[in-house]
Parts: C-alpha cells; sequence; structure tokens
C-alpha cells in the first residue's frame, strides 16, 4: 500500500511541478523543447518495454507470448481510436493558428483542450497501476519514474498554450491538478485490473505498454522531429533509455 500511494502522489505531483515550470519559463523554445521531449520519450520507452512488455512476455504460461501480443497491438488501436476522435493538444492550444479567441469561444476551447488533455493521460496513468502485476518494486519504481519524468516536460509545454488562450495562471495550476488526478484515476483502474483479472496479467501488462509505444510513436517523436533538431532530439531519447536501463540495473542489484 505504500508503494502504491507513493506511485499516486508521483504522478499527480509531476503534472503539477511541470506546470509550475511552464509559469516561470512561458515561452520555451523548441531546442529545448525538443531535447526534453526527446529525453522524456526516451524514459517512457525504456518503461514500456523494459518494465510492462518485457515482464509480460517473461510470464509462464501456453498462451502468454499470444496474450502479449495480443495486448500490445490492442492497447495501441486504442489510442489510436481515442486520438481519432479526439482533435490533437497543438492544434486546440491554438498553435498553429491565431490565440486571442473571446467570449464563449475561449471557454469552448479550453474546455476541449482539457478534455483532449485528460483522455491522453488516463491511459498513463493506467499504466502505472498495472505495473504491480508484475509484483516487481523495481518494475513498478521504473514505470511511474517514467511516467513522472514524462509528466513533467509534458505538463511545461502544456501551461504556455493555457496561457496564451486566455487561462489565468492560478487556473492553469488548477487544471494542471484536475489532469494528475486523471492520471491518478488511471492508476487506481490499472491496479484494479490487475487485482481482479490475474489470469490476464500478461494482456493487460503489454496492453499498456501498447498504449505508451503509440503515444511516443504517434505523438512526441514526431514533435521533436518538426523543428529542426532531429539529431539532437534523437540523442536525447537514447540518452533517456539508457536512463532507465541503468536505473533497472542499479534496482536489480
Amino acid at each position: 500500500m505504500k508503494l502504491f500511494l507513493i506511485v499516486l502522489v508521483s504522478v499527480i505531483l509531476s503534472t503539477v511541478i511541470g506546470t509550475a515550470g511552464g509559469l516561470l519559463i512561458r515561452k520555451i523554445p523548441h531546442k529545448f523543447n525538443d531535447l526534453i521531449l526527446g529525453g522524456a520519450s526516451g524514459i517512457m520507452l525504456g518503461a514500456a518495454i523494459l518494465g510492462l512488455i518485457g515482464p509480460a512476455a517473461a510470464l509462464p504460461g501456453r498462451w502468454s507470448l499470444v496474450l502479449v501480443v495480443l495486448g500490445t497491438a490492442a492497447g495501441a488501436a486504442l489510442i489510436s481510436i481515442m486520438d481519432r476522435l479526439t482533435p490533437h493538444l497543438h492544434k486546440l492550444a491554438g498553435i498553429d493558428g491565431e490565440a486571442h479567441p473571446a467570449g464563449n469561444k475561449a471557454v469552448s476551447r479550453v474546455l476541449l483542450f482539457v478534455s483532449a488533455i485528460a483522455i491522453h493521460k488516463f491511459p498513463e496513468g493506467l499504466a502505472a497501476g498495472v505495473s504491480f502485476g508484475t509484483e516487481n518494486a523495481g518494475d513498478i519504481l521504473m514505470v511511474a519514474g517514467g511516467i513522472s519524468l514524462q509528466n513533467i516536460p509534458e505538463a511545461m509545454v502544456i501551461a504556455s498554450p493555457l496561457l496564451s488562450i486566455g487561462v489565468s495562471p492560478k487556473r492553469t495550476i488548477a487544471i494542471s491538478l484536475g489532469i494528475g488526478l486523471v492520471s491518478a484515476l488511471g492508476t487506481v483502474a490499472g491496479r484494479v485490473l490487475v487485482f481482479w483479472f490475474a489470469g490476464l496479467l500478461p494482456f493487460i501488462l503489454a496492453f499498456a505498454g501498447g498504449t505508451m509505444l503509440y503515444v511516443i510513436s504517434d505523438e512526441m517523436i514526431p514533435e521533436t522531429h518538426s523543428h529542426g533538431y532531429e539529431k539532437q532530439a534523437t540523442f536525447a531519447l537514447i540518452a533517456g533509455f539508457l536512463l532507465i536501463l541503468v536505473f533497472q540495473k542499479m534496482l536489480a542489484a
């Protein structure tokens, strides 16, 4: 229970810390943004493979590998469907267009923006909760740590668009806390899934890993490769992945 509470708090606080950083910096240079998101992508990649999909594939059982393949594909497919139904965050934030809305239009855009963020955050929290199915404190901390570290730069990038569409700093922090709570709900849901459906553990672990792989490939990497800093972002991704690898070895020692 103590470890679960630590994971729960870290998932919430990381989003709030990132938002606070975004409020202080306000205008984040593309190069810095791409380096940070590149590193976060590597961290998420390491957590998905080494902390979820790898342990799922190592579980005993005649059909475990089949369940892992199906789970990974199902997780990616679900996020893809959600992505089609939910407008992309950068469009809702007004980054690509005029950033001076007024009246009810501004309120609608903010509500859509918050909804889109929340939808994307729930699967990440789910992955943190599902990681408890490995029954390995190292894997749990690796996945939760990877998600929490990724939450910080992502929240920093989110803060500026919120301010640009007229949201006050206090309300931006409140929205950030709400998004953190959505991640926490996902964590609780993941923990419940593992408890009640232990027989499907390979599928559940791989499903969570698949959702993370999709977000990395479809959202994070393309964003880091769209401003002319592809090489730097690529090496940042590799560094993030190696950080998780070292972290795993240290916990296993």
